[in-house]
């Protein structure tokens, strides 16, 4: 499902980030591209896939100004 240009409502999160746990919160969104992957829990079909599919494209995806978070 696309939420493009969707609002992010306000909220607060702990992140892994370059080794190291990082709080995440909607500004980190504002005036930047985002790709946010939902995925239903660890150790699924999703997991090795399209996960795989983000890492292996994470450059490009940086290179033209968007982050990827993944979120279980």
């Amino acid at each position: 499902m696309s939420l493009i240009g969707t609002e992010v409502k306000p909220f607060k999160a702990q992140a892994y980030h370059n080794g190291k746990f990082v709080e995440v919160t909607e500004s980190d969104f504002k005036g930047k591209w985002s790709i946010i992957c939902f995925y239903p829990a660890d150790f699924t079909f999703v997991c090795p896939t399209e996960l795989e599919d983000l890492q292996n494209n994470y450059e490009t995806f940086k290179n033209l100004g968007a982050e990827v978070y993944s979120v279980s």
